[in-house]
This record gives structure tokens, C-alpha cells and sequence, in this order.
């Protein structure tokens, strides 16, 4: 099925909907289906977008303007640490989205909206992503990924539409950078959204912040070996880190691996 194909299939399942809440998140595929969905004639919708002490403050920002550009309805929803997920186990993730979703199925309900939405896309279903169940059980739909529509294809199809997230790296949330089965304390996630910042304001893009106490692994992308291997650049990211409280700065020599502090299982 070809690009075009798809996308025609996917605002056929978007004006079927009615009226659906799409869970924006702020990355790319949720933006980019939250920007198809506005375009949709007679299709009544509202983007919510759940706020978490370990969802990056940015990206709530950022769908909060995107949605004000675009004059799409947007809600914003948020809960502290639910004590299922606070000792960071290795099935958070799936306890994590349950909250999330149950979170914006109260918007939903509340407002009177047939359907949830959310970005899970083609590629997705193919990988370990322990989310999905979660999906499932509260009925939550993926059009993107009903329509077939890959990670690539999502990024083209964005790069057309002007969205400035076509090209923003994959995020995942900050309970990530910390071991399993491990205390999560908001000062903790609050210090390494920070540090995760720095990185990025260098030059560090997509690079992740690995977090075993005192130390902090720096998973980079290949591309950003060089940069890190100027001294002055390796001395300001590492005095700055240090000013935050972490004692030591080491580079993984592997550099950024998805779900690398998982025990058993890949994100």
C-alpha cells in the first residue's frame, strides 16, 4: 500500500471516530496525528496531554502551543507518581500508560468523546513495547498504526505538513534513565530532565543521561563522538553536571542503546 493510500485510509478512520480524544504527547507521531485529526471535516476531537513528574516539561509546552497554533481544543491532565510505578519495576511501563489512559478516559468521558487515540504507529506493534497491553484493556485505538503507516513514512508525511517534530529524535520518559526496582524521588527526575537539557543545549541531541547514583553513564549518538571528544566541550558538560550533584562522569563507550537499563526485558 502506497504512502498516499495509507494517509487517505487513515483520515477515513478519523472521520468514522465521530468525535475521539487524541493522547498527544508532543513527539512526532501523536503531533503529527493530532495535526491530520484538526483537518478532518466534522470530526469533533480535543488533544489531552498527560503532565507527570517524569515526562519532560518541554514537550508538555510544546503540545500546549502546537495545539494553540493549530486552534485544536487541548487539555491537560496530571498525576504525581502513583506508588506502583514509584519503585521503578521493571513492568512500569505498562502500570505508567494504565495511568495515563485511565487519565485521559476521564477527560473523555467527562466531555462526552467516542474514542481515545493515541500515536502508537506500524513499527511499534512489531517491537517488545509493554504499553500495548495496557492500550488494549483500556480500549484505547491507534489509527496510525491501523492505517499501516510506519516511523519513516510518519516523519515524511511531517516534513510535508511543515511540523517542526518531524525530526525530533524518539523520547522516552525519564524513569528510564534509572534502574529497575529503584526509589524514583521527584529531585531525582527534576536533576536529570535538567542534565538531559545541558546535554541537548551542547549539541547533544538524543543523547541519554544513565543514572547509578553518584554516577552518570552519557549514552551518545555515534555522530556525537567527536563533539565529546574536545576537551573543552567534555569539561563544561562535565563541571555543569557536577554542579548538579553528580559526582562522576563517565562516557559509555557503546554509545545510546533503547532500554539499556532494563534487567530482562527491551523497550
Amino acid at each position: 500500500m502506497t504512502v498516499a493510500l495509507k494517509l487517505d485510509r487513515l483520515k477515513s478512520i478519523l472521520s468514522e471516530s465521530g468525535s475521539a480524544v487524541i493522547a498527544l504527547s508532543g513527539g512526532t507521531d501523536s503531533t503529527f496525528l493530532a495535526s491530520v485529526a484538526a483537518e478532518v471535516p466534522g470530526l469533533r476531537m480535543m488533544a489531552v496531554t498527560v503532565s507527570t513528574p517524569y515526562m519532560f516539561s518541554s514537550e508538555v509546552d510544546e503540545a500546549s502551543r502546537f495545539c494553540s497554533e493549530k486552534g485544536i481544543a487541548h487539555r491537560q491532565a496530571g498525576f504525581d507518581i502513583p506508588p506502583s510505578v514509584a519503585l521503578n519495576p521493571p513492568d512500569r511501563c505498562y502500570l505508567c500508560k494504565k495511568e495515563v489512559m485511565k487519565a485521559i478516559s476521564s477527560v473523555a468521558k467527562e466531555e462526552g468523546y467516542a474514542f481515545i487515540f493515541d500515536g502508537t504507529n506500524a513499527d511499534d506493534l512489531l517491537d517488545y513495547r509493554p504499553g500495548l497491553r495496557a492500550l488494549a484493556e483500556e480500549g484505547i485505538r491507534s489509527p496510525l498504526a491501523e492505517a499501516r503507516l510506519t516511523k519513516d513514512e510518519i516523519r515524511a508525511l511531517a516534513r510535508v505538513a511543515g511540523l517542526e517534530v518531524a525530526d525530533r529524535p524518539s523520547n522516552t520518559c525519564l524513569l528510564t534513565r534509572f534502574p529497575h526496582d529503584t526509589e524514583i524521588k521527584p529531585a531525582d527526575l527534576r536533576k536529570a530532565g535538567e542534565a538531559e537539557r545541558i546535554l541537548k543545549e551542547a549539541g547533544f541531541s538524543g543523547a541519554r543521561l544513565r543514572v547509578h547514583g553518584e554516577l552518570v553513564r552519557l549514552e551518545l549518538m555515534r555522530e556525537q563522538f567527536e563533539l565529546i571528544a574536545l576537551s573543552e566541550t567534555r569539561m563544561a558538560i562535565a563541571a555543569a553536571l557536577k554542579k548538579l550533584g553528580y559526582r562522576y562522569i563517565t562516557i559509555d563507550a557503546e554509545g545510546y542503546r533503547s532500554g539499556s537499563m532494563n534487567k530482562t526485558t527491551k523497550e
